[in-house]
């Protein structure tokens, strides 16, 4: 049965796990999450189709089915298991989207490689991406495609179907034209979003970003443009806009551009928080501590998260505040994203060298300053250091959205606890008590971590329960809410709110 609802993503929306000799799908271990949110579209459509990519040594006869029926909580729906090989795999994403493409959208030009870039091999992916979820669709369906290494999926499928409704969320950030335009394949790029429907960002900046390049390339007319929700204007930031394009035209079609930030479960997060094994835990953690200020920092290990110059600025604030040290401790977070490439190895490199710097210089027998974590930490045990920790400290040199600072504030149902921000992740607009920081200045790197672990209890009482409160307001069911929204406009062609 043909599927009213296609999503496209290089993920499978299940984890498979061996068991007894035999292969079975999983839900997600935690229901908090992209993967659980997307899937749970599928319980407004009466029939539904996921398109992701599995590895296979020979696609011609991969060794699995290539599409399988699942029934889950969510519903019963389609998954197209597209067969791509170890080769495919590392030139069309590894190389092409990471080296390549991700440090251009995170404003990393000095780390842009384009040499290796198979481009052909790029486009074949996505070719490949763009049929299986054309097979899926039903007549007048809609398709949607996530993030940047499905870029010309769009381009493809209506060529393939023009009948579709086809709509693009963008979970990077979207750079301004300066920076974009250095990809050579920008305009063949550019061209497949304005063949959506729906084009989709985290923010404003990163909609009038792409507004920006689209007119670069393109005879574009700005249709439509509205004023910032309130709600997202945090003065003084660096990604606050005051308006932001919401339809414009190209070639006699009309494209509607949002802005709705990714939140978090906030209702499931909050229950973990309160479960009793949890609570015990976290004060099992404080106990040990005793009277030391904990500062927690989590993220991958990536050159965009700032990981290297936040234990630098940490060093800093050792170096000189002699009086803090055995009264504070970093945890510090640091996940390997993918140990394939040697971008990502060096970082992790420097990152466990600082630290170990760091901790031979100042560490006792009695106290070492920095715990450095280089793997995943269960989400349960992840929620009991949300809710010890004085500090979360997230500090992006870029970040699309960030949702770890999300996760911090709905565990710290205790309504106590700090969090520092970068300025430049896209949460930043939304969270304006959070104590913003320019992470390219060491100036404010310090002192906003000082101000922090001096911070009166009243003062962090205040700012988080003005952070919950925005948490609370957008979380995941409002952005749901928001792109169902945006499914319906489509659908009936009727220009609907997104608020």
């Amino acid at each position: 049965m043909p599927s009213d609802l296609v999503i496209v993503y290089h993920r499978q929306p299940y984890e498979e796990v061996e068991e007894n000799g035999k292969i079975v799908f999983r839900e997600n271990s935690s229901p908090n999450g992209i993967v659980p949110t997307l899937k749970s579209f599928f319980g407004n459509v009466e029939k539904g189709a996921w398109v992701a990519w599995k590895l296979a040594e020979d696609p011609a006869n991969p060794g699995f089915e290539k599409v399988v029926e699942i029934d889950d909580s969510y519903g019963s729906y389609t998954v197209s298991r597209l067969p791509l090989t170890a080769e495919q795999v590392q030139s069309f994403y590894h190389v092409s989207s990471k080296e390549a493409f991700w440090p251009i959208l995170h404003a990393f030009k000095e780390r842009y490689n384009y040499d290796p870039v198979d481009w052909p091999t790029f486009r074949e992916v996505n070719w490949a991406f763009a049929e299986a979820a054309a097979n899926e669709a039903a007549e007048g369906a809609s398709v949607w495609v996530h993030d940047y290494n499905l870029w010309l999926v769009p381009g493809y499928l209506r060529q393939l179907r023009p009948d579709l409704k086809i709509s693009f969320f963008h979970h990077t950030p979207f750079p301004s034209a300066d920076m974009f335009n250095v990809l050579p394949w920008r305009k063949e790029i550019t061209e497949s979003l304005l063949n959506c429907d729906v084009v989709g960002f985290h923010i404003p900046r990163y909609a009038a970003n792409f507004l920006q390049v689209a007119r670069s390339l393109f005879d574009v007319e700005v249709l439509e443009r509205e004023a910032v929700n309130p709600d997202f204007i945090n003065e003084g930031t660096a990604l606050t806009e005051r308006t932001t394009p919401v339809r414009i035209g190209w070639e006699g079609r009309e494209v509607i551009i949002n802005a709705a930030p990714v939140g978090v479960d906030v209702d499931y997060i909050s229950d973990r928080a309160a479960d009793r094994a949890t609570e015990n835990r976290a004060k099992e953690i404080r106990a040990e501590l005793g009277q030391t200020q904990l500062i927690l920092s989590v993220g991958r290990t990536d050159y965009t998260k700032g990981g290297v110059e936040q234990l630098q600025s940490f060093e800093r604030l050792l170096e000189t505040n002699p009086d803090l040290r055995g009264k504070v401790r970093l945890m510090h977070v640091s996940v390997s994203a993918n140990r394939n490439m040697t971008a990502y190895e060096a970082i992790q490199a420097e990152i466990e060298e600082t630290a170990g710097r760091i901790n031979g210089r100042f560490g006792s027998l009695e106290w070492q300053p920095i715990s450095l974590i280089s793997r995943a930490i269960p989400f349960a045990d992840l929620v009991a250091y949300y809710r010890a920790a004085d500090v979360a400290w997230i500090t992006p040199l870029a970040d699309g959205m960030n949702l770890v600072c999300k996760e911090f504030i709905a565990a710290r149902t205790d309504g106590d606890g700090v969090l520092v921000l970068s300025e430049f992740a896209g949460a930043a607009i939304e969270l304006g008590s959070a104590v913003t920081v320019n992470p390219f200045s060491a100036r404010s790197m310090d002192s906003a971590i000082l101000q922090a672990l001096s911070m009166g209890e009243p003062e962090r009482r205040d700012r988080m329960t003005n952070m919950r409160k925005v948490v609370k307001t957008y979380d995941m069911a409002c952005w749901s809410r928001v792109q169902q929204g945006l499914f319906n406009e489509i659908s009936t062609g009727k220009k609907k709110s997104a608020a």
